[in-house]
């Protein structure tokens, strides 16, 4: 309930941002996520990687003054990768969700090139999926989270109008990420996004 509330209380604020003619920017891209590898571990982690396969992510912010504002992000694994049970030889799926929220500055170079910085906190989602299938009004998977930092860095190019392609590179730095072989995930790909409202 409480990430539901918090998604709300953003929504609106972005709708009243918009509503008194500030810049609102949404968008939608694939990127793909990369860690360290099983055989990099160090002790303190699991000899397993977070990355691999292709993940989406939506993305939106308003700026409020002088170009910087406030943003957010979710993204998702669209396959489940196959997590090994250290010591036990045996696997079960999983799907990582990473969501965010940042400050957010975006300075206009030229007309059709905007730099994007990025930094703030969030959490890493994992869905440990324990049965195949449980029937309706069921819940298959076990959840686990972490809190995390997010920098992230993009560069939108305007090639019509307020429509932007965005290439975009991104570090979480994930707290108690033991399951794994790092506490550091890099995601990396491009967006598509619009600008609504005048360009800042």
């Amino acid at each position: 309930m409480k990430k539901i509330a918090l998604l709300a209380i953003f929504c609106t604020l972005l709708v009243m941002g918009a509503a008194h003619g500030q810049q609102l920017d949404a968008a939608l891209g694939f990127n793909a996520v990369s860690a360290t590898s099983a055989s990099n571990a160090s002790s303190n982690y699991s000899p397993q990687s977070i990355g691999g396969g292709l993940t989406s992510n939506f993305s939106a912010d308003f700026l409020l003054a002088h170009n910087f504002g406030v943003g957010t992000e979710f993204s998702w694994r669209w396959s489940k990768n196959q997590y090994q049970i250290p010591g036990l030889g045996i696997s079960v799926p999983f799907r990582p969700f990473f969501y965010d929220f940042n400050a957010i500055w975006v300075p206009r170079v030229t007309k059709s090139l905007s730099p994007e910085l990025q930094a703030g906190i969030g959490a890493e989602n994992l869905h440990f999926y324990v049965a195949p299938s449980c029937g309706t009004n069921c819940q298959n998977y076990v959840s686990n989270n972490h809190f995390m930092g997010h920098f992230g860095t993009g560069l939108r190019y305007y090639v019509a109008g307020n429509l932007f392609i965005r290439p975009e590179a991104h570090v979480y730095l994930v707290r108690n990420n033991n399951q794994f072989s790092s506490p550091y995930v890099k995601r990396y790909g491009v967006s598509v996004g619009y600008t609504f409202g005048g360009r800042k």
